[in-house]
Order: C-alpha cells, then sequence, then structure tokens
C-alpha cells in the first residue's frame, strides 16, 4: 500500500497544480475522472495492443542508433500520445464543457496522468522507492509536459477553424518531445547522452509554463 500511494502522490500533486492553474472557469469535476479513468485504463489498453503489433511486425536493434530512435518515436512516443490524444479528441473536446482554450491542457493533462499513474504503479511495485523518487522527477512531469503542450493546440483547436491542423500540431508536438526524451534514454549506451533527456524535459516545462501563461490570458472567461 505505501508503495501505491508513493507511486500515485506526484500525479496527484500535477492534477492539483493544474486544476488550480484553470483560474476562470472549472471544469465539471466528474468528467476530469473520467478522463483520468479513460487514461488509466482505455489508453494503456490502446497503447499495449500497438506495442504488440509492433513488436510482431518489427525487431529492433537496441545496440543500434537508427533503431532507437524509430522505437523513441514512431513506437513509443507515436503510440502512447496517440492513445491519449483520440482520447482528448473524442471524448473531452466535444464537451459542452469544454468551452475555452485552457480547457485543452486541463483533459489532456487528465488522460496523461491516468496513463502516468498506471505507468508509474507497475515500474515502482517493481523497482521500490527508488524508483518511485526517480520517476517523480522525471517521467511523471514529462508525461504532463506532454499533456500540456498537446492539449494547448487542441484547446486552440476548439474554437478554430483549423481544427484539424491545431489538433495534428499538438498530437506531433507530443510525439516529438517524447521521442526525444525517451530517445536519449534509449542510447544509453553513449556515455553521457542520457542529459539529453533532461535537456528535452527541462524546455519542455519553459515551453508548458507559457502555454499555461497564454492560455490564462486567452480565457473567454476572464474579465
Amino acid at each position: 500500500m505505501n508503495l501505491f500511494l508513493v507511486a500515485i502522490a506526484p500525479v496527484c500533486i500535477i492534477i492539483l497544480y493544474i486544476y488550480l492553474k484553470d483560474k476562470y472557469e472549472k471544469e465539471p469535476k466528474l468528467l476530469l475522472f473520467y478522463a483520468f479513468l479513460f487514461g488509466a485504463f482505455v489508453s494503456v489498453i490502446l497503447t499495449t495492443l500497438l506495442y504488440i503489433l509492433f513488436d510482431y511486425y518489427f525487431l529492433l536493434d537496441e545496440a543500434s542508433v537508427l533503431q532507437m530512435f524509430i522505437k523513441a518515436f514512431f513506437v513509443v512516443g507515436f503510440t502512447e500520445e496517440f492513445s491519449k490524444y483520440i482520447i482528448v479528441r473524442y471524448y473531452a473536446q466535444p464537451k459542452q464543457a469544454f468551452n475555452e482554450p485552457f480547457d485543452g491542457i486541463v483533459y489532456a493533462v487528465m488522460v496523461s496522468m491516468g496513463f502516468a499513474a498506471t505507468e508509474n504503479i507497475m515500474y515502482v511495485l517493481e523497482g521500490g522507492y527508488e524508483a518511485a523518487l526517480l520517476r517523480a522527477f522525471t517521467a511523471i512531469p514529462a508525461h504532463a509536459t506532454f499533456g500540456i503542450l498537446m492539449g494547448y493546440y487542441m484547446g486552440k483547436a476548439k474554437f478554430s477553424k483549423n481544427k484539424r491542423l491545431l489538433n495534428l500540431i499538438g498530437l506531433l508536438l507530443a510525439i516529438v518531445f517524447h521521442g526525444a526524451y525517451d530517445f536519449f534514454l534509449f542510447i544509453d549506451f553513449i556515455p553521457g547522452i542520457w542529459i539529453g533527456a533532461f535537456i528535452s524535459l527541462f524546455i519542455g516545462i519553459v515551453l508548458s509554463r507559457n502555454a499555461i501563461k497564454r492560455h490564462q490570458n486567452d480565457s473567454h472567461f476572464k474579465v
């Protein structure tokens, strides 16, 4: 039980942070809860099925930089972010409660944190407190930044004539940052290259903070 609580604690902190940042018109808690559940179960199941398909058709050499690039961006990055994207796109975005650009960030983060919670529980139960501490400052914030960057554009898309393009930009940006983060970790056979993951995460956090502020300023409900 203690490991379970440690695994979900950073997820809860990020959810609370984003919820409080939604200053002007809070989302219904039940919709947020459903978004979280869809991320925790539907997104994880879809990701698992896609992984099985990739593993069936492709056998990647973990000692190859090029093939680890393919794995990071086209297998892991695309698969996980696409599984989150379709939930935001077809569950959250059509909702009447999705009525300001910031809502894209809120729902995308909720879905991402649902996914991250399930993933983190599995890793922490296997790796213990050391894995929990490491992932609390790396993987969990990374999933949050991917969600914020995706949600920023999906929030813009809801109120734009270029809805399809902006949605796809959000998905692509999440894939790029997810892929970059994982790529530098996958090629750990190159000494010191892992630092690239933290650089990409830092850039993602900076962009995420800017995205939050911009959508706060653009809120339809700001007086």
